[in-house]
C-alpha cells in the first residue's frame, strides 16, 4: 500500500535572494573553470579563441537563463524544468525530464564534484590516497557524497546558509588566482598571440581539435564551467518572495559569473603561454600550475602554504557545487513522485525539516553507484552536458507554448528580447547537439541511451499512476 504524502507537511520559502543567488553561483563554480581550460586550450589552440567560447557559452546560459525566468516566475514550483515539461507536454515528457536529472544531469554531476574533490584530497596528499590501494579515491568521493546528502536533510535553511558560505569561498578562490597571476606572476601579454604548438593535450581526442569539432568540444567544456544556472528552478517553491527572487537570482548571478570566468582565463593566459596550459596534466588544474608560476619568487614554505591553500579551496569550491546540487536535484524525485510519476515513498516531506528527505537520500544513493560505476571525470561531464542540453531546448522551446496557450497568465517578469533571446538559444543548442554527435559519438548516443530507457520505464511502471497527492498550495510567497 502506498505511503501518502500528508497534505498538511510541505516544503517551506525558507531561501531568501542571498541564499538564492548563493545557490547559482554555488553550483556554477564549481570544478570546470579551474580544470577545462586545459582541454579547450587543445580543442581551439589559441587563448582568444578559449576566451571566445566562454563569452559565447556564457550568452547562451544567460539567454536560457533569461528564458528560466519568466518560466520559473510563473510556476514557482517545486521541481522545475520537470515542472515546465510537463506542463508543456504532458506526464510523459515530464517524466523523460527528471528522469535525465535523476540518472544523468544531477547524480552525474555530484559524482564527477565528487571525484574531483578526492583526486584533490589525493594531490595534495602526496597520493597518499592511491597509495591506500586501488580504490580509495573513489571511496572518498563516496563518503563525502553520503556526508552532504545527510547535511541536505536538516533544513533548508541551513543549507541556504551552508551554500551561501561556501559560495563566498568559491568567489575568493576565483579572484585570488586572477589577481595573483595579474600582479606577480612575471607574466606576458604576449602569450595571448601565440597558439598551443606540441602541448601534451592528455586525454583529448585527436578528432576534437581545433575547426569547428574543436570549437564544438570546448564549447561543452565551457557549457559544463556554467552548468547548473538552471538549478535554482528546482528549488523554486522553497524561495521567498519567488516572483521577484527567481528573476533576479537567475540574470545577475549568470551574469557576474560570466564575468569572473572571463577574468580569471584572462590570468590564466597572462601567467602561461597556451602550450604550458594545453601541457598541464590531467592530475593536476590550471589554476594550481597558474599558482606555481606566480608563486616561484618565495620561498619552498610559502610556495607549499599557498599551495595547500588553493587545493583546499578548490576541495571546498567541489563541496560546495556538490552541496547545491544535492539540496536543487532532490527536489525533482519528490515532484515527480507527488505526481504518481516515481516511487510513492519519495514524496514524503520530513514532519521536523519540512525538506523530501527520501528523496534525497535516493539521489545520494544513485550518485555513489555512478562514482563507482563511472570513475572518469571528463566522461561523466560529457554525459551530463550532452544530456541536460537536450531538455534544455524543450523547456526553453515551451515558453512558446505557454505564451500562445496561457497568453493570459500573471508573467511577474517577461523574457527580455521575446521571442530572439529564446530563438538563439534554441539555435546554438541544436548546433550544439549535432556536433558532438560529430566530436563525441560514443558520449552521444550513451546519452541518448540513457535518456531513452525512460520509455519502458514510464510505460511500464508509471503511465497510468494517479498523483499520490495534489500539488501543495502556493498561497506563501513572500
Amino acid at each position: 500500500m502506498p505511503e501518502p504524502a500528508s497534505q498538511n507537511i510541505t516544503l517551506v520559502r525558507g531561501l531568501t535572494l542571498v541564499a538564492a543567488v548563493s545557490i547559482i553561483i554555488g553550483n556554477v563554480i564549481g570544478t570546470g573553470v579551474f580544470l577545462k581550460a586545459r582541454v579547450m586550450t587543445c580543442n581551439v589552440g589559441t587563448p582568444g579563441m578559449v576566451l571566445t567560447v566562454w563569452v559565447v557559452a556564457g550568452l547562451l546560459s544567460l539567454a536560457g537563463a533569461l528564458t528560466y525566468a519568466e518560466l520559473t516566475a510563473m510556476m514557482p514550483r517545486a521541481g522545475g524544468e520537470y515542472v515546465f515539461m510537463r506542463e508543456a507536454y504532458g506526464r510523459g515528457a515530464g517524466f523523460l525530464s527528471g528522469w535525465m536529472q535523476i540518472f544523468i544531469a544531477k547524480t552525474g554531476s555530484q559524482a564527477s564534484v565528487a571525484l574531483v574533490f578526492a583526486a584533490s584530497l589525493n594531490g595534495m596528499t602526496g597520493n597518499a590516497l592511491e597509495n591506500v590501494g586501488g580504490y580509495a579515491v573513489q571511496l572518498v568521493a563516496v563518503l563525502l557524497i553520503v556526508g552532504v546528502t545527510l547535511l541536505n536533510c536538516a533544513a533548508v535553511k541551513v543549507s541556504g546558509w551552508v551554500a551561501t558560505v561556501l559560495t563566498g569561498v568559491k568567489i575568493a578562490l576565483v579572484l585570488g588566482v586572477g589577481l595573483g597571476a595579474f600582479f606577480l606572476a612575471s607574466g606576458d601579454w604576449g602569450n595571448f598571440a601565440l597558439a598551443n604548438a606540441g602541448g601534451t593535450c592528455e586525454g583529448v581526442s585527436a578528432g576534437a581539435t581545433l575547426g569547428v569539432a574543436g570549437f564544438g568540444a570546448a564549447m561543452l567544456g565551457a557549457l559544463w564551467g556554467y552548468d547548473g544556472w538552471n538549478n535554482l528552478t528546482f528549488v523554486a517553491g522553497e524561495i521567498k518572495n519567488p516572483q521577484r527572487n527567481v528573476p533576479l537570482a537567475l540574470i545577475g548571478g549568470t551574469a557576474f559569473i560570466m564575468l569572473l570566468y572571463i577574468f580569471i582565463n584572462a590570468a590564466y593566459f597572462y601567467a602561461l603561454s597556451p602550450t604550458a596550459v594545453a601541457s598541464v596534466s590531467e592530475q593536476s588544474s590550471v589554476a594550481a600550475e597558474v599558482t606555481n608560476a606566480f608563486m616561484s619568487p618565495f620561498s619552498a614554505s610559502a610556495k607549499a602554504l599557498v599551495a595547500g591553500l588553493v587545493a583546499g579551496a578548490l576541495m571546498a569550491s567541489s563541496l560546495g557545487t556538490l552541496h547545491t546540487s544535492v539540496l536543487t536535484g532532490a527536489r525533482v524525485p519528490y515532484a515527480m513522485a507527488r505526481d504518481g510519476l516515481f516511487f510513492d515513498r519519495l514524496s514524503k516531506v520530513s514532519e521536523r525539516t519540512r525538506v523530501p528527505a527520501r528523496a534525497v537520500l535516493a539521489q545520494g544513493l544513485w550518485a555513489c553507484a555512478l562514482v563507482v560505476i563511472l570513475q572518469s571525470f571528463d566522461k561523466l561531464t560529457d554525459y551530463v552536458v550532452f544530456g541536460s542540453y537536450i531538455f534544455y531546448g524543450l523547456v526553453t522551446a515551451s515558453i512558446f507554448v505557454f505564451r500562445r496557450r496561457m497568453p493570459n497568465a500573471e508573467r511577474p517578469y517577461r523574457t527580455w528580447g521575446y521571442p530572439f533571446v529564446p530563438v538563439l538559444f534554441l539555435i546554438v543548442t541544436g548546433y550544439l547537439l549535432v556536433n558532438t554527435f560529430w566530436a563525441a559519438p560514443t558520449e552521444a548516443l550513451f546519452g541518448l541511451l540513457l535518456i531513452g530507457l525512460g520509455f519502458p520505464v514510464y510505460y511500464l511502471f508509471f503511465r497510468r499512476r494517479p498523483a499520490v497527492s495534489a500539488e501543495p498550495p502556493e498561497d506563501d510567497l513572500s
